[in-house]
């Protein structure tokens, strides 16, 4: 990711990050969850986090 930051790929170290999210079925919380779909819609990328909010716990 970091490669991808400096080299100036913000949307697909978020879109990578996100997926890792994901797979490894890591839960987060609302509050992070917000904040990634905001991330999401600055970037310009809201399929990013498609599934993501099957992850949110309580």
């Amino acid at each position: 990711m970091r490669h991808l930051m400096s080299a100036g790929e913000e949307g697909l170290a978020f879109d990578t990050m996100c997926s890792w999210i994901y797979e490894e079925i890591l839960p987060i919380d609302l509050a992070y969850f917000e904040r990634l779909v905001s991330a999401a819609q600055e970037l310009g990328n809201p399929r990013s986090i498609d599934k993501l909010d099957e992850l949110v716990v309580d």
